[in-house]
């Protein structure tokens, strides 16, 4: 399946456990999505912001239940990609001015 980086990438992913990882670990992660794999996960993090990427995990993250009152509603399934980068690699998406 050939298509754009930017295709697969829908946004970076920015919480405390994220930032955690990124200063320990020299990790990042992103929202993809539903259909792509690990290699297509890959490709589009190496060519679109220019870093070797190390290794990629993905999760599948379910929605959540939620009530409005009397009525049930759910919150749409999503898929989550961790990419661990080499060794001297950095990421300006995730530096503060």
């Amino acid at each position: 399946m050939k298509c754009d980086p930017f295709d697969v990438l829908i946004r970076p992913l920015l919480t405390e456990k994220i930032t955690g990882l990124q200063d320990r670990a020299n990790r990042v992660a992103f929202v993809v999505k539903h259909d792509v794999n690990r290699i297509e996960i890959r490709r589009a993090v190496e060519s679109a912001l220019n870093v070797k990427v190390k290794s990629v995990n993905v999760m599948k993250v379910m929605g959540k239940k939620k009530r409005q009152g009397r009525y049930l509603g759910k919150r749409p399934d999503w898929k989550k990609a961790i990419v661990t980068l080499h060794e001297g690699e950095k990421l300006e998406l995730y530096e503060s001015a």
